[in-house]
């Protein structure tokens, strides 16, 4: 019998069960629904590059991209498809398998679409997966980026509907949900998880993970965050998450849908080879690579390659990116980097 069951009725009493199970059980019953279902030892890879840079309106606590919070980041314009091709290119070369664009919008404007829509037939004609995050979309909206291509979109649901209202006022729980109805119905894959170690308490992360494991269509990619704290955003004195509830989130994320890329995502900077090697074997299988993550920090992509060699790890697709011979890639990342501050992405540096 399978243990890789695809379910859309968990109830919330199941999944607290599971959350409080011995760390070892946990571990085992992940690992093994991870096996059945992946190969256990292939990493998905995508990097994330901010398109569209600050002034978003929404007030989302922990985003030092809201125009609402003095976080010292600059409103930038939307970049030219040209320099995100660049981009793209270099994200090719270092391994990546998918291009995610992100724009700090609280919906696209109509008038943005088609640049959206050219840069997504542009980075699909490299050959890699493409992804965006734009905020809310329309249907018509929806429909058009999938007409151009676009592989997945994000739309985060960032954490249980009861508290969801501590962490944003300006957009609805139900909006969200409106957005991946969207999305889906348009034929686009959909790329939605949450963020964790923002105040909320472990029902709120068996919650969120019971809104996506009950949607009609798990799916297809579940970013789990380590929330980073970031100095002029409300969530920046919060106290740490326990890294082991961190694991137990990736296991549960795991074993609730089997068939979905669990992605460890933004906080990783923060994360030792360890904890990363623990949520590896509870069944994430997707990250970011890349030395920024929209405006916040994440490992160097030739740590990241150190860390695959080390565990055995390989990319999804492609041979294994030898970064630190890649003299020309690395040079490239260590003047971005330099134009960055240590919280901050200039995207205009581009």
């Amino acid at each position: 019998m399978s243990l890789a069951e695809v379910r859309h009725n968990w109830q919330k009493a199941e999944i607290e069960a599971l959350f409080a199970l011995p760390m070892n059980d946990l571990l085992f019953k992940a690992h093994s629904i991870h096996r059945e279902t992946f190969d256990p030892n292939e990493v998905q890879i995508s990097r994330l590059l901010s398109i569209k840079t600050g002034a978003c309106p929404e007030d989302c606590k922990y985003c030092p991209q809201s125009a609402r919070y003095d976080t010292g980041l600059e409103k930038e314009r939307l970049l030219e498809i040209e320099k995100v091709l660049t981009e793209a290119k270099s994200a090719k070369a270092a391994g990546a398998s998918r291009f995610c664009m992100g724009a700090a919008w609280r919906n696209p404007r109509d008038k943005d679409m088609p640049y959206l829509t050219q840069m997504v037939k542009d980075v699909r004609a490299l050959g890699m997966e493409t992804c965006m995050t734009l905020g809310m979309l329309s249907s018509e909206q929806a429909d058009k980026l999938a007409d151009a291509g676009l592989d997945y979109y994000n739309h985060n649901l960032d954490t249980s509907p009861e508290y969801y209202g501590d962490v944003i006022t300006t957009r609805t729980y139900q909006s969200r949900l409106d957005t991946l109805t969207n999305v889906r119905a348009s034929g686009m894959k959909v790329c939605s998880g949450g963020i964790v170690g923002m105040g909320e308490k472990a029902t709120d992360r068996a919650g969120l993970l019971q809104q996506l494991a009950n949607l009609e269509q798990h799916p297809d990619s579940v970013p789990i965050n380590m929330l980073v704290k970031v100095a002029g955003t409300p969530f920046e004195k919060l106290d740490d998450l326990d890294p082991l509830e961190f694991v137990r989130t990736i296991a549960v994320a795991r074993i609730l849908m089997p068939k979905s890329r669990v992605r460890l995502s933004a906080g990783r900077e923060n994360m030792s080879d360890e904890l990363q090697s623990m949520c590896f074997f509870a069944g994430a299988n997707s990250i970011f690579y890349g030395c920024k993550l929209l405006t916040t920090p994440n490992p160097e992509e030739n740590d990241d390659m150190s860390l695959f060699r080390r565990l055995g790890l390989h990319p999804e697709q492609g041979p294994q990116a030898n970064i630190e011979s890649d003299s020309a890639l690395l040079a490239k990342a260590s003047a971005k980097q330099d134009k960055s501050t240590k919280q901050f992405f200039d995207a205009a540096a581009l």
